[in-house]
């Protein structure tokens, strides 16, 4: 099973969103330099690292992001690309992936179907 989400990356990489398909309605709100979301999942950052309570991490360096699951990301302009395929089209607040998910941030908000 893919990670369910890594919504929290986005809000914590200028606006990238990085979604994986969730087939319920999941909207995260950050505060501080931590990010919850409704599906249970929460996220950390310190520095260039991010952190999740389900054991996954995330190294930002530049336009690049790298996981501990091996994943990695790439934004250029308005997209941002992964190492399997998928990518986001960032427009204003709202956020296009591949996969069909939509999602679009409201303030600290983040809302995806």
């Amino acid at each position: 099973m893919k990670r369910i989400l890594s919504l929290a990356i986005a809000l914590l990489l200028a606006e990238t969103f990085l979604v994986y398909p969730v087939h319920a309605q999941v909207s995260c709100q950050r505060i501080g330099f931590q990010t919850f979301c409704s599906n249970g999942q929460n996220f950390q950052s310190f520095g260039n690292q991010t952190f999740d309570n389900r054991g996954h991490s995330w190294q930002h360096f530049g336009n690049q992001t790298f996981g501990n699951q091996g994943d990695t990301y790439q934004r250029f302009g308005n997209q941002t690309f992964d190492n399997h395929g998928n990518s986001w089209l960032h427009l204003g607040n709202q956020t296009f992936g591949s996969n069909g998910v939509t999602c679009q941030r409201i303030g600290n908000q983040l809302f995806c179907n």
